[in-house]
């Protein structure tokens, strides 16, 4: 069985200047169909059409003979066919001619392979690529446009309706005439989605590029009520802002995999390092996050010797670990000397909902606080704040009290929505909404700061433990009032009280200073340093 592989590529697009050897995702456009054709383990011989010096260094320097075309071909209105007949040595004995356009890079030479095989099995003259896109059409009947349906369907739903792509015509060799390449016996072949896209304008070529270029992306990350569950929070955050489905990991003895709450990432629990190393040792992994707090020199060894090829980035790690991570974000806490961390509120991440919403308005009374301690509040801050302002001195101001997935007594607490003037929440799907419409709030110094300080919520903290009291951005200097860990009752209810009495200029001194720091612009800038890697 001899089969041939003729790959049309000429000099002289318009659309796109030298388009077939422009570069992209490393190699020439027209390197895919070559790479492809010569990897085929049913095609016997590959053939170059070209009028392009570029195109033919590129062949021959890929092992692939050339036929030089004639000008008389090289035109607009030059039909394939003519091409594809004009290449083909003549006295060779062909079985199949298979056409390649190098305008279909991001074809598998598995389906190549398989589209072959089809071909063969089922006898055809010729098979076309195609793929599957249904959808509501109109077409012209008679000088009117009229449905090309006849009942209006979700695509799911609509009939099969196949659309030629470029990726390869497969014909038997005696069908192949300068006027056509179908035969009488003609089927199409389905690709997937992602191996149909050609090349015909400059937004294909970036689709392509981006395509080429696909990141294969993991995030490990943990949360529970001693470390915390913004670390969830933010790794959902990340996997969405990836053009990819990122794998998140998560390991079983430390993580409940209720705390993702309803999310359609792919979630995999490990039990253990050891498991995760044997994974990830089968995955062509490009990016690997890990966003687990404090990470060691063996782990950081161990996942660099299972992964050589990716790059691993980490959040909030201030261990020895990060010395070897080729990227290290702690938004948390203050600058540090290894020329990988990027550190401050400069690299905070927020929620996206939060990008919908602008500063409070500052009114002239207090009349609403917020108050909320993240994820699980160890240090029971939700609690002490209830039984202060459930006092009868407090019921001209209405508190908004949030509590976290992982907080222990939520039950109880709930009983403190009896109040008229008091409403507690738990598991907050939409917390800017509650945010708000409130003119104070009391926190922590963690991921709920950043989101009172974005906008624009003067706001009294504490720390919840000894980490928590090195984070650097909710402090006296940034628009805080800061007043250190597990502070006493009385200097709680000393600082609610001055806040609950500011006057609207002080409150809009704090305010200012507050969002005097571009955290809106940290996904971005989060992004475009991992991209760069």
């Amino acid at each position: 069985m001899r089969i041939l592989a003729i790959i049309p590529a000429r000099a002289g697009s318009k659309g796109i200047p030298n388009k077939n050897i422009r570069i992209v995702g490393g190699h020439p456009l027209v390197y895919y169909s070559l790479h492809n054709a010569l990897e085929s383990k049913w095609i016997t011989d590959v053939l170059v059409s070209t009028d392009s010096p570029e195109v033919r260094i590129i062949a021959q320097q890929m092992g692939v003979g050339v036929h030089w075309r004639d000008a008389s071909l090289c035109g607009d209105e030059v039909t394939l066919d003519a091409v594809v007949a004009d290449a083909v040595p003549q006295g060779c004995g062909w079985d199949y001619i298979v056409t390649m356009q190098p305008t279909s890079p991001t074809l598998r030479v598995e389906t190549l392979d398989a589209a072959i095989r089809y071909t063969l099995d089922g006898g055809f003259d010729t098979v076309i690529s195609a793929i599957n896109a249904p959808h509501l059409s109109w077409v012209v009947k008679e000088g009117r446009k009229v449905p090309g349906y006849s009942e209006r369907l979700n695509r799911q739903y609509l009939p099969p309706c196949y659309r030629e792509t470029g990726a390869f015509v497969i014909s038997r060799a005696l069908v192949v005439t300068p006027e056509t390449r179908i035969g009488q016996k003609v089927d199409v072949f389905e690709v997937p989605e992602e191996e149909a896209q050609d090349v015909d304008t400059f937004a294909d070529l970036r689709s392509v590029a981006a395509a080429l270029s696909q990141q294969k992306v993991a995030i490990y990350v943990n949360g529970n009520n001693k470390r915390g569950i913004g670390h969830i929070y933010r790794a959902l955050e990340l996997a969405d802002e990836f053009y990819v489905k990122p794998d998140i990991y998560y390991d079983i003895n430390q993580t409940d995999p209720g705390v993702f709450g309803d999310t359609k990432h792919n979630l995999i629990p490990v039990d253990g390092i050891a498991q995760l190393y044997q994974i990830c040792r089968e995955q062509p992994y490009t990016i690997f996050i890990n966003d687990i707090l404090t990470t060691s020199i063996d782990y950081m060894i161990g996942l660099k010797s299972v992964m050589p090829e990716a790059k691993i980035i980490n959040f909030e790690d201030d261990g020895e670990g990060a010395v070897k991570a080729d990227l290290v974000f702690n938004a948390l806490f203050g600058e540090q000397d290894l020329p990988q961390v990027k550190a401050g509120e400069k690299y905070y991440i927020s929620g996206k909902t939060f990008m919908f919403y602008g500063p409070v308005p500052i009114r002239d009374k207090v009349k609403r606080v917020f108050i909320s301690f993240g994820g699980a509040d160890p240090r029971n801050y939700s609690d002490r704040l209830l039984h202060m302002v459930c006092k009868p001195e407090y019921r001209e101001y209405e508190f908004v009290v949030v509590l976290g997935r992982a907080k222990a007594n939520v039950e109880e607490l709930m009983g403190f929505n009896e109040y008229e003037n008091i409403e507690v929440f738990y598991d907050v799907a939409n917390m800017p909404e509650l945010m708000s419409g409130c003119d104070i709030g009391v926190t922590s110094r963690g991921r709920t700061g950043y989101e009172l300080a974005l906008l624009g919520i003067p706001s009294i903290a504490m720390a919840q433990n000894r980490r928590e009291e090195k984070h650097g951005f909710v402090c006296n200097e940034n628009g805080f009032s800061y007043i250190g860990l597990d502070p006493e009752d009385e200097v709680i209810e000393s600082s609610l009280r001055m806040y609950l009495h500011l006057s609207p200029r002080a409150r809009k001194g704090f305010q200012d200073k507050l969002l005097s720091h571009d955290l809106r612009g940290g996904r971005k800038r989060v992004m475009g340093l991992i991209n760069s890697l």
